[in-house]
Parts: structure tokens; C-alpha cells; sequence
């Protein structure tokens, strides 16, 4: 039988709240730095939502004032945070089988953006036009699609839209497309541009969003905490090079990590309840496929949302996998907000701090915590910790979606 080709990540790019690279999301990570703020009047409007977290984006550097104007926030995002890992892993494109490089991408909402002015301007006008270019602005995969386009990249494609699943979903896929022989290298990764106002007021109607924290917005979303009154939405986008450990290696990269456990899972319980057996799956799914026991994950990234059923039941599951073992837990969201369709790709970037730095990041504003949340937390502040052999990166989405990722030391 053949051995199994293994996946290595050799760049990130990032574009988030906390920075518009990988170095400046983890210097904010460390630095229990906050992306989360009021929102401006003209992104709120009439929603009712009083904090988000929002990108620091010029799309100038990419893409002339035409093109930018063709092309939704979530695409411009995905390029930006593509172009950032193409770069880093250094892999020379011209060089490369472009047939043999593919992008996997992940978003919940696509064009959202386009598809709220589209709407806004049918219904405040009476005019039933809209622009030529909607559809393909708006559309799920224009995301990654976009990024194909600009780097040329031929090889396999495929768009994920599992709801806060789907960029922690496309990694894991493409780390499978590789593994199978079907690709040597994929960028994989997600965006996220949601903060309309129709969008914004959808959500506040679930009754999920946190309020404005009444002493500091920027600590509004307080994951694990008995204080914890919701999530925050956020934006962004992380991308990341998969590679072939081999080729990878022959050409001298510089590796991040190795990608060895990808678990999938649906609860097939409930739209929007999650459920502890779903979870505790997909973590033992993606344990069985790195070959490692629960004893080798030093530090987990957890979903975290800071809803009071959410992080209870993602609690539960992770002591069921994990019996009393002291690893390690955090939940970055209460910095940088909820990228849903991006955010399993933001977080793994998150969980490569123990590699990267030797420090895990903190669940910041864990001050009281929920004893139903029981957990060794990363509170408050970053934590050094001794060279892990292995991290954990879980997310948990809208219609029971899990999926669990785990690296190890490169």
C-alpha cells in the first residue's frame, strides 16, 4: 500500500480585524488587543446592532478604482489574503504546474454587499435594473473565484458555504485533494464581509448578538464568562498555501506546520442548537486521522462563540474527548469577533501561535468564568507554552456542520 502524501502549510495571509497580515494578527492576539468597537451609524443604520468587528481595508494596493468597484468586499478580501500566502510560502508560480494548483475557499453569505445594494436600490427606486455584473459579485464561489482568476491557478476548485464551518471545511478538503494525489498545491482559506444593515438586522433578530459592553465595547464578547451575553459579528478573510511535504520541502519552504487531521461531522439535531455527540465526532475524527491521541494536543483553538448554549455544549464535548487532561483552551472570537464562513481559517491561523511564537492567545475578558464551562483556560492574557507537538482548531456552524482541524510541529 502506498504511503499516505503528507500536507504541510508554507504561507498565511490575513486580513481581519486585528491586522492585515499574519504578523500583525498575532502581534494583536498577543497583546489581548481588540478589534471589536461601536459600529459607525452607517454600517448599523437601523439594525439595532451596537458592535462589530470591522477590517481596515484599502483595496487600492489590489485592484485599480474600476476593479474595486466590480468586485465585492468578501472577493477583495480573498485576494488580499491570497496574494499574502502566495508571497509568504515563496512558491514560484511560474514555475509550477498551474493545472496542478488549485484554490478551495469557503464563505457563508458570498457578495453580500452587492446583493444588499442590488435589493436596496430595486426597492428605494421602483427601477427593476440592477448592475450587469450583480450575479457574478454576489455569487457563493466569486470569492474564490477571484482569487483563481488572479493567480491563474488551474487546478482543482471547489467553494464551501457551510455556514461557520466553511473555511475550516475547505482546508480540510484540500488537504485531502493533496493527499490523494489530485493537486500539489491548493490555497485554501475563507472570507467573510457581512456587516450590512439588512444582514446585521437578520442576526439581531435570532437574538444572538452580544450588546455593547457598558464599560468598554471593545469587551463586549466575553466567551466562557458567566457574563456572556452573545457573539460579535466580525470580517475578514485567511488564506493559506497547502503543499506536498516532499516538494515542498525540495524547494527549500519555509514550513508552518503539518496539517495531518481534518474531522467532519453534522449533529443532524437541530438549524441552530448545536450538539455535544456532533462535536465530540469530528474532534475524534480528526484525533484518528493524525494518528494521535488526546494526550498529544497541547492547546485547542475553540469555537467559543460566547452564546450561553454555544460554549457550554462545545465545553462538554471537549471534556468528553479529553477526560481530565489539562490541555489547553481559548477562544479567540472575543477579540476579533466571528468571521463565520472565515472564521475556521482565521482561527487556525490563531492556533499556529504555539509554533510560531511558543505562546497560546488568550481568551481576553475571562474574569468570571462559567463553572459549566470548565475548562483549563488561556484567560485574559497570551500563555507561554513548551514546543506542542500538536494544536486543535474547532468549528461549529448553523445546521449542525462540525469541523475540526489539527496540525502538528513542522
Amino acid at each position: 500500500m502506498a504511503s499516505r502524501r503528507r500536507v504541510v502549510l508554507t504561507g498565511a495571509g490575513v486580513i481581519s480585524p486585528l491586522g492585515n497580515s499574519l504578523a500583525e494578527f498575532h502581534a494583536s492576539l498577543l497583546a489581548a488587543r481588540s478589534g471589536i468597537r461601536r459600529l459607525p451609524e452607517d454600517v448599523a443604520q437601523g439594525s439595532g446592532v451596537q458592535v462589530g468587528a470591522l477590517a481596515d481595508w484599502e483595496p487600492g494596493a489590489l485592484f485599480s478604482a474600476a476593479e474595486a468597484g466590480n468586485t465585492d468586499r468578501v472577493s477583495q478580501f480573498a485576494v488580499g489574503a491570497a496574494s499574502q500566502a502566495i508571497t509568504a510560502s515563496a512558491i514560484d508560480l511560474e514555475r509550477e504546474n498551474r493545472e496542478r494548483v488549485g484554490v478551495y475557499w469557503g464563505t457563508g453569505m458570498g457578495g453580500a454587499h452587492t446583493l444588499e445594494a442590488s435589493y436596496k436600490h430595486l426597492y428605494s427606486t421602483g427601477e427593476w435594473r440592477t448592475r450587469p455584473l450583480t450575479v457574478v459579485m454576489a455569487m457563493n464561489n466569486a470569492a474564490g473565484s477571484n482569487v483563481a482568476v488572479r493567480f491563474g491557478l488551474r487546478g482543482p476548485f471547489a467553494n464551501f458555504s457551510t455556514a461557520c464551518s466553511s473555511s475550516a471545511m475547505a482546508i480540510g478538503e484540500a488537504m485531502r485533494t493533496i493527499e490523494a494525489g489530485r493537486a500539489d498545491a491548493i490555497v485554501a482559506g475563507g472570507s467573510e464581509s457581512l456587516l450590512t444593515p439588512a444582514t446585521l438586522l437578520a442576526w439581531q433578530s435570532l437574538r444572538t448578538l452580544a450588546p455593547a459592553d457598558a464599560a468598554d465595547p471593545a469587551a463586549s464578547c466575553k466567551p466562557f464568562d458567566r457574563r456572556r451575553a452573545g457573539l460579535v459579528l466580525g470580517e475578514g478573510a485567511a488564506a493559506f498555501v497547502l503543499e506536498e511535504e516532499s516538494r515542498a520541502a525540495a524547494r527549500g519552504a519555509r514550513i508552518l506546520a503539518r496539517l495531518t487531521g481534518y474531522g467532519n461531522a453534522c449533529d443532524a439535531v437541530h438549524m441552530s442548537r448545536p450538539d455535544r455527540g456532533g462535536q465530540v465526532r469530528a474532534m475524534r475524527e480528526a484525533l484518528s486521522e493524525s494518528g494521535l491521541s488526546p494526550d498529544d494536543i497541547a492547546y485547542i483553538n475553540a469555537h467559543g462563540t460566547a452564546t450561553a448554549v454555544g460554549d457550554v455544549v462545545e465545553c462538554q464535548a471537549i471534556r468528553e474527548v479529553f477526560g481530565d487532561r489539562p490541555v489547553r483552551v481559548s477562544s479567540t472570537k472575543s477579540l476579533h469577533g466571528h468571521l463565520l464562513g472565515g472564521a475556521g481559517a482565521l482561527e487556525l491561523a490563531a492556533a499556529l501561535l504555539p509554533f510560531e511564537k511558543g505562546m497560546m492567545p488568550p481568551t481576553a475578558f475571562l474574569e468570571d468564568p462559567d463553572p459549566a464551562c470548565a475548562l483549563a483556560h488561556v484567560a485574559l492574557h497570551a500563555q507561554a507554552i513548551e514546543r506542542p507537538r500538536a494544536v486543535m482548531s474547532n468549528s461549529f456552524a448553523f445546521g449542525g456542520s462540525d469541523v475540526v482541524l489539527v496540525a502538528e510541529q513542522p
